[in-house]
């Protein structure tokens, strides 16, 4: 089955690709800055919609395929907080969450061709609840500066340098690197697709 992941997201990728999975990358180019909705979560579910049928338009399918999509959003004090973009816009962020609690919402979005024709599909959220160590002005200041934290949503990550700046989580563990493995096995699932009929036919490096 050809499995598509549509994300340009390295950590989504690696994250697959760990599990045994070779997805091939489509992304799918929204403007994500110009979608909103009620609540975070709900955001996040919208997003990861939206960025799988902007993918489903240009696909011709002529064999059976699964497509997934996500999107994450950190949800602080009721707010979204998405990709900071700026060192100085992380710098400001992270003085405001650093010994705090956040939720890291993920829209999943599946859908699966047996053949050509109409997909099943499926909308779920994971959302894990995440305990920010009490950074100094100083170790933000270098996070900042690793240009790490800018480009993550909710200017964080526990795969890379920010892993020492999470002391707890409440929730999956790869929800927070942007997909829920758990979830989307699930999901997939229910949509007739068992997840070790996708496990790649090479070994891992």
């Amino acid at each position: 089955m050809r499995l598509i992941l549509a994300s340009k997201s390295p950590a989504r990728k690696e994250t697959l690709r760990r599990a045994g999975l070779r997805p091939e990358i489509i992304v799918s180019g929204i403007d994500e800055d110009a979608v909103t909705a009620d609540k975070p979560s709900d955001l996040a579910q919208v997003l990861a919609q939206l960025k799988a049928e902007s993918v489903m338009e240009r696909l011709a399918i002529t064999a059976p395929t699964a497509l997934i999509a996500c999107d994450s959003v950190l949800e602080f004090n009721g707010q979204v907080h998405g990709k900071p973009g700026t060192a100085e816009a992380a710098i400001s962020h992270w003085y405001r969450i650093r010994g705090q609690r956040g939720v890291l919402h993920t829209g999943h979005f599946v859908a699966v061709w047996d053949e050509v024709g109409a997909p099943r599909t499926m909308n779920r959220l994971a959302s894990t609840v995440v305990t920010f160590a009490d950074l100094t002005d100083a170790e933000i200041a270098a996070y900042a500066a690793t240009g790490e934290p800018q480009r993550v949503a909710g200017g964080f990550t526990t795969d890379g340098y920010g892993g020492a700046f999470v002391t707890s989580m409440q929730g999956d563990p790869h929800n927070v690197v942007g997909i829920s493995l758990p979830l989307v096995r699930q999901m997939l699932l229910d949509l007739g697709v068992p997840w070790q009929t996708l496990w790649a036919k090479v070994a891992l490096d």
